[in-house]
């Protein structure tokens, strides 16, 4: 777990693969939990620790992600998000070759199996992308999140014909024993207090298929 910045009401890390943000069905160890023992032991607090939860990553998933020290932080950085202040950047390693555009689909999740789909009745749902790099029918994209849908970009991607590689989920073309290739590479929000731009961004992974780029 990599810290990347931390004060009085902000601690921003880096999120390992395959660790669920918040106790889930697994019970697992969770990152929220992870990190308030994390402010425990280094303060040597007393009681509960309040940590704030404000959007999540997917447990394959790994990136960048804010997470806030007081409740008034939390309620500023969520407002920011509903204002659509909150930028989100990720970049995804993708089957086939894709150039750059908008995707615009209507997403609807199903609680009782956690799979989402392209359905009418969904919520609108949209992503900026761009080729970054093409190697061997892979495509490294980066992508702007427009809006914050779960599983978002591996849904649409895949019912646009472009899977993530390693997402085993929704990839139906190519089955591999892999994290999912998405990161959330970069964060850019306002500080809840100060109100300083901050922009927070992480390097991509360095392992397979992601050293192929």
């Amino acid at each position: 777990m990599k810290i990347l910045y931390e004060d009085n009401h902000l601690l921003v890390v880096v999120k390992p693969v395959n660790v669920p943000v918040c106790e889930d069905e697994s019970k697992d160890e969770d990152l929220l939990n992870m990190l308030k023992k994390y402010l425990k032991e280094k303060y040597n607090k007393p009681g509960n620790v309040y940590l704030g939860l404000v959007h999540r990553l997917d447990r394959p998933v790994s990136g960048v992600m804010v997470f806030a020290k007081t409740s008034k932080a939390a309620s500023r950085l969520s407002e920011q998000i509903r204002l659509k202040e909150f930028k989100k950047e990720y970049h995804a390693i993708v089957i086939g070759k894709v150039d750059k555009g908008i995707y615009k689909d209507n997403l609807l999740k199903d609680k009782k199996t956690n799979i989402t789909k392209v359905d009418k009745n969904g919520k609108e749902s949209i992503l900026e992308y761009e080729l970054v790099k093409y190697v061997n029918n892979y495509s490294l994209v980066k992508i702007n999140l427009k809006t914050g849908r779960s599983h978002q970009i591996r849904v649409q991607f895949s019912y646009h014909n472009h899977p993530l590689v390693g997402d085993n989920k929704y990839n139906k073309i190519e089955v591999k024993k892999i994290p999912v290739c998405l990161f959330a590479n970069k964060l850019t929000f306002y500080h809840p207090i100060t109100k300083e731009k901050l922009a927070f961004e992480e390097s991509l992974p360095n392992y397979y298929p992601w050293n192929l780029f």
